[in-house]
């Protein structure tokens, strides 16, 4: 009976446990397309759905592998109709420790990061921030990008190598 329970995603404790398990790095994966929060939690609760909805067509082991899918499609459908930029919350420090002189060096190499890494075509902005700001390796982006390992090697050195152009300007 336990075999045939965690071979059906339609199972609500097998749909909650990839729910609880997949939603947040599915989040942040859109997330870092779409550059919304309020559409990246959209797409996840949509991509859920979709799951939900589709159950017992999607095996367990391939759920995961479908959320991405759903979800990355549901990106690119939404900027078929709209350019998508990817924006910051603006962390400042209130720090009185801080020289004022400092305070503006900060502010101006934020912009210029910002405008570097907005500036990188998506899939490169996608992979570099996936990697250094989730910790993810370059292996579980493939699988997320549906690429090889390779690609994500390359998308990766050329984002470097933008930024670095940009921000030093070498």
């Amino acid at each position: 009976m336990k075999t045939e329970s965690q071979d059906n995603v339609c199972e609500e404790a097998v749909f909650s446990s990839l729910f609880k398990s997949n939603s947040k790095t599915v989040f942040n994966y859109i997330y870092y397309k779409f550059g919304n929060e309020e559409k990246a939690y959209d797409a996840v609760q949509e991509a859920f759905l979709k799951l939900w909805e589709n159950c017992a067509k999607v095996s367990p082991e391939k759920a995961k592998s479908y959320v991405y899918t759903v979800a990355n499609n549901l990106y690119l459908n939404v900027i078929k109709a709209e350019k998508v930029r990817l924006k910051y919350a603006d962390k400042t420090l209130n720090s009185t420790n801080e020289s004022p002189e400092f305070l503006m060096e900060e502010n101006q190499f934020k912009q210029k990061l910002d405008q570097a890494l907005a500036s990188l075509p998506e899939n490169q902005r996608t992979v570099f921030l996936l990697n250094r700001i989730d910790g993810k390796k370059y292996a579980e982006i493939a699988e997320m990008e549906g690429v090889s390992v390779k690609a994500i090697e390359k998308r990766m050195h050329l984002a470097l190598k933008t930024l670095r152009e940009q921000i030093d300007g070498v």
